[in-house]
């Protein structure tokens, strides 16, 4: 009775003071309940209310607790958490040469899931304002031309999970595709830097921006649960 009834007390707690208060109190219950169950009980009891007790314990300290609900996250997601979000794009050589499946499905196969997407061609607005650290080069004039000039669209996307913006740009591989190694997307499909075929964002800043310009209109970006996420971001 005492365990149940500690537990419930420290369940209350938590869920009114926290889980940092919460995982003190529990600490020192736990000692307490283990000792009564022990003499009431016998060992094994009190070893399984002990292990009960202590991933309670565990559960409340662990790093990056923090719940967002749905509707509390960011578009651009939570770096460092598997709700982190990159924005990936499919330029118009990679649409016309018909990769786009192949590149979708090497993100998917990973574990990724993918909370937006859409077929546009850019504004000349969009893509100066994308592409704002290279306006200094010599070729910035004609990259805005050809992922604006309509020969082909442009495939936007948002893809989330554990660390998906280094991962990202590992799995599209290095930006000159001749020293981008086998089995990365541009070491498998690309021969140029001008037609490399991908983009992704290079880190959370970047990835905050980027999200924000192709998919900043409301509900462009799905929060939704795969029914395979305990198989894969779960960290038990």
């Amino acid at each position: 009775m005492f365990a149940r009834f500690a537990t419930t007390t420290l369940r209350q707690a938590a869920s009114r003071q926290g889980p940092a208060l919460a995982a003190r109190a529990m600490s020192t219950s736990s000692n307490q309940a283990t000792r009564t169950l022990a003499g009431r009980f016998g060992v094994a009891a009190a070893t399984a209310a002990a292990v009960t007790l202590g991933y309670t314990v565990y559960s409340a300290q662990k790093p990056n607790a923090v719940i967002y609900a749905d509707n509390a996250i960011p578009i651009h997601g939570v770096p460092g958490t598997s709700k982190e979000r990159t924005f990936i794009a499919v330029k118009p050589d990679g649409v016309q040469r018909g990769l786009i499946s192949d590149i979708i499905a090497r993100f998917e196969r990973r574990g990724y899931k993918l909370v937006g997407l859409k077929l546009l061609v850019p504004s000349k607005a969009l893509a100066n304002e994308h592409y704002a650290d290279l306006s200094k080069k010599p070729f910035f004039a004609g990259l805005v031309d050809y992922m604006t000039n309509g020969k082909a669209p442009v495939i936007g996307m948002v893809w989330e999970g554990p660390a998906v913006i280094k991962q990202g740009r590992v799995m599209l591989g290095a930006t000159d595709p001749t020293a981008a190694g086998p089995g990365t997307i541009r070491g498998d499909y690309c021969l140029t830097i001008g037609r490399n075929i991908c983009h992704g964002s290079d880190s959370a800043e970047s990835a905050e921006k980027e999200i924000g310009l192709w998919f900043g209109g409301k509900g462009e970006i799905v929060n939704w649960t795969a029914n395979n996420d305990e198989w894969v971001v779960s960290d038990n």
